[in-house]
């Protein structure tokens, strides 16, 4: 995939001027024949509020939600996971609401996001269910681990959940350079997608002009007063969030990259010792856990559900 994807990167970086090259069409187009290849079928379900919740499943097993981070996709985020934890889950991937295809007329905040979650799976008839969320949707399974008679197990990668403060997210300001962190999140163009970018993935990514423009056009340029309100509110629902007691939540494991420098490491220790959840830690990582890490990502899941 790696080389593919360098191949098709090359390729346009040579000949866009004369072809009209569309990288990130070119890899949406790739991830979704793999994963209709390996059985997935995508499906929308109309939710009550207005609007709808586009989502991945395939599989066979016990069911497994995976839910994506700020400025992901389902397969954007998690096609690698979805095409090995297949082989044993019943997998299912929302595109959480105002990404991808995916909105909803409620107001943009993170009990929305996990309403519209809950609307899913009992549409599904799926009473208990086991999730697995990163970065944003790292705070939407800890929004659900409070009702904790429907989740089974649960992972959260590179999410603080409700242990970050408003000086954690100070220092996240200064360390990217902006004002504000709807700024980092909700980039404005291209050369905020780099800023992104070099936050989020342990070493900067080469992004010409044309590709940094597409991936912001594919992937950002929706919605974004929504998800700046999302980002607005998170601290409201992180009060709310923090009102439960840890002790009442359901089995869980956190996933971290020792380079994070979204939420940084100390972040996810403190999440830790604050859930008495085991932490494990990958070298060399940053925040894009389950795009730099895919296989041991997939991995650390299973034998986590296995045990």
């Amino acid at each position: 995939m790696k080389r593919l994807l360098s191949k098709a990167l090359m390729v346009c970086s040579l000949f866009t001027l004369l072809t009209g090259c569309e990288v990130v069409q070119w890899k949406t187009d790739h991830d979704n024949t793999a994963l209709h290849e390996d059985g997935f079928t995508k499906h929308t379900l109309a939710l009550k509020e207005g609007g709808k919740l586009t989502y991945w499943e395939g599989g066979k097993g016990e069911p497994l939600l995976l839910l994506h981070g700020f400025g992901g996709t389902a397969a954007a985020t998690w096609k690698a996971e979805m095409l090995e934890l297949s082989q044993d889950y019943r997998v299912i991937a929302p595109d959480l609401l105002w990404f991808g295809e995916s909105q909803s007329d409620a107001k943009p905040r993170l009990t929305t996001q996990t309403q519209a979650i809950w609307q899913l799976l009992n549409s599904l008839n799926i009473d208990k269910i086991n999730v697995v969320g990163i970065s944003y949707g790292g705070f939407v399974t800890y929004d659900m681990m409070t009702t904790p008679e429907r989740i089974n197990k649960a992972i959260i990668i590179a999410s603080p959940g409700p242990l970050f403060s408003d000086s954690d997210l100070a220092d996240l300001v200064q360390r990217a350079g902006v004002k504000a962190p709807e700024d980092l999140f909700v980039p404005e163009n291209g050369d905020g997608i780099r800023r992104l970018y070099d936050n989020v993935f342990v070493s900067k990514k080469p992004l010409p002009d044309f590709l940094a423009n597409q991936i912001y056009q594919g992937y950002f340029s929706q919605w974004k007063p929504q998800r700046t309100q999302l980002i607005q509110t998170l601290p409201s629902d992180r009060d709310r969030i923090q009102q439960f007691d840890p002790k009442q939540l359901p089995e869980l494991m956190l996933i971290w990259g020792e380079k994070d420098k979204i939420f940084p490491l100390s972040n996810g220790i403190k999440l830790s010792k604050y859930t008495q959840a085991p932490i494990v830690v990958l070298p060399n990582t940053a925040h894009g856990v389950t795009n730099e890490q895919p296989e041991l990502t997939s991995k650390l899941i299973n034998n986590f559900l296995q045990q």
